[in-house]
């Protein structure tokens, strides 16, 4: 039974999870609190994890979620299930590509879409924001001082070093820092600080 809900409910991400990984938390978080399968807490925990590892934060999750729910089989086919849908959809847009872009009812859909999927990604980042630097969400709302300072200063670190450090550093002939902090070097500060401050 168990095998059958991970395969429906991750075909439902993969069928209707438009707009990129972002875009997808709120379907992925409708389907596993439905099903029961995490807390809300654990989703969140979950989500970062998958956002510092390697691979699309869609698959990452569906993995880890088939895995706890009945092992490798579980995270094989609820993976399987989250792919799917859009291998098979790209293969059918590959192939119809050229009729399909120059029908005016197929932009006119694309073009809608672009606007709601800002509004997707935007309103998982409001609510990760007011979840995570707060304590005691939905029975009141305490502000999580620590967390606070710590994505202000995640902010300063990675805004501040773009612009400092706007043309890069050269190092010989090897440029060692193109544009300021890389995403890779936020995550690394970030686990660091989290360690410090929560760990230690």
């Amino acid at each position: 039974m168990i095998l059958l809900e991970l395969l429906i409910g991750f075909l439902k991400v993969g069928f209707f999870a438009f707009g990129g990984a972002y875009a997808a938390v709120p379907l992925i978080r409708d389907v596993v609190l439905d099903y029961g399968w995490i807390s809300e807490d654990m989703l969140s925990y979950i989500i970062a994890v998958s956002e510092s590892t390697p691979g699309p934060i869609m698959v990452n999750l569906a993995t880890y979620v088939g895995s706890t729910q009945a092992g490798v089989i579980g995270s094989l086919i609820a993976t399987t299930a989250v792919v799917l849908p859009s291998f098979v959809i790209t293969i059918l847009i590959m192939v119809l590509l050229k009729k399909l872009m120059d029908n005016p009812y197929v932009g006119a859909v694309l073009g809608g879409l672009k606007p709601c999927i800002i509004g997707i990604i935007l309103s998982v980042g409001i609510h990760m924001l007011i979840k995570e630097l707060s304590i005691g969400f939905g029975t009141g709302f305490t502000v999580d001082l620590t967390a606070l300072f710590i994505a202000a200063g995640l902010s300063l670190i990675y805004f501040g070093s773009r612009r400092l450090f706007k043309d890069g550093i050269t190092v010989g002939s090897r440029k060692i820092l193109k544009k300021g902090l890389s995403p890779i070097g936020l995550i690394v500060v970030s686990a660091i600080l989290g360690v410090l401050v929560y760990g230690i």
